[in-house]
């Protein structure tokens, strides 16, 4: 069983900048990000594949949010820049078990691993 902690949440305001960490117990197929604010399912916000090293973003954080990941550390990041309130909510990192067809990185059902979250608060 692989064990994934999050950490580098926290409250800013809008505009500011926060990085995520989520460092894995063990090595994983493609990682993600996703986010689930109150009252809303939860989306997928990045991801990274292993072996491509590509990286895919939802359209509300392209060119705000950068993915990365250190394969030596099994850690993925995702720096957050020009936050805004709209960016709150609970952060998850995700692993898959098995790679997957390329276009299906936000279905959060092909994620066997999950983080206990990390709240990211972004005030106006």
């Amino acid at each position: 069983q692989v064990q994934l902690v999050e950490s580098g949440g926290g409250s800013v305001q809008a505009g500011g900048s926060l990085r995520l960490s989520c460092a894995a117990s063990a090595y994983t197929f493609n990682m993600g990000w996703f986010r689930q604010a109150p009252g809303k399912e939860r989306e997928g916000v990045a991801a990274f594949y292993t072996t491509s090293r590509r990286t895919d973003y939802a359209d509300s954080v392209k060119g705000r949010f950068t993915i990365s990941r250190d394969n030596a550390k099994n850690t993925v990041y995702l720096q957050m820049n020009n936050l805004s309130p709209e960016d709150t909510a609970m952060y998850y990192c995700a692993a898959q078990a098995k790679s997957t067809p390329g276009g299906t990185w936000s279905v959060a059902a092909l994620y066997k691993y999950w983080g206990q979250g990390t709240q990211v608060t972004v005030s106006s």
